[in-house]
């Protein structure tokens, strides 16, 4: 069980049985009152976001997330087939279980898949992810260092903002968190 000070920002906890990662704390603390934690935390199942306060006396269960590599597979329309490395064993999500991350799949990429109570509940991308752009309008002579930005779509038909100096079938690295623009690939 996890008291007040434990419940922190990368933490898993367990609350109407199911499983919650903590992406946001604030712990204040009054004279009469004693501590409080304000949280924001995800949903590992649905994805929703919820906002929870904790009071000094409170006390949660860990969550226990295990973690598999698994290929994904295929789309078919607003399902995403993946594959267990060790088992073979194919399981599906949804579009709106995959949230954001839909848009970083293409088809043999491996992923580590979360697991809960022996289901899997969604997968782990790496923070950052290389890709090819197929469309984008050709880069302009000189436009390096003024920070403006333009449309590309990359291999898995994601629309993101590129410098302007980027081309098409250029590699870039995006952050899958955030869906930003890092670097040009090697």
């Amino acid at each position: 069980m996890l008291n007040l000070s434990d419940i922190k920002t990368g933490k898993t906890i367990i609350m109407d049985d199911e499983p919650y990662r903590i992406t946001w704390n604030q712990f204040s603390k009054t004279a009469r009152q004693g501590g409080v934690m304000k949280t924001k935390m995800k949903n590992l199942i649905t994805g929703k976001v919820v906002e929870q306060t904790f009071q000094g006396s409170d006390r949660v269960e860990e969550a226990e997330i295990q973690y598999r590599r698994a290929q994904f597979l295929y789309q078919a329309g607003e399902q995403f087939d993946f594959m267990d490395q060790e088992s073979f064993e194919t399981f599906p999500f949804t579009a709106e279980q995959l949230g954001d991350q839909a848009n970083y799949l293409s088809e043999g990429i491996d992923v580590d898949i979360q697991y809960f109570n022996g289901k899997p509940i969604n997968i782990m991308l790496p923070a950052k992810m290389t890709f090819r752009v197929v469309q984008c309008e050709p880069g302009v002579k000189g436009n390096t260092a003024t920070g403006a930005t333009k449309n590309a779509t990359i291999e898995t038909g994601y629309e993101i903002k590129v410098p302007l100096f980027i081309n098409q079938d250029d590699l870039v690295v995006l952050n899958t968190l955030t869906g930003e623009y890092v670097e040009r690939g090697k």
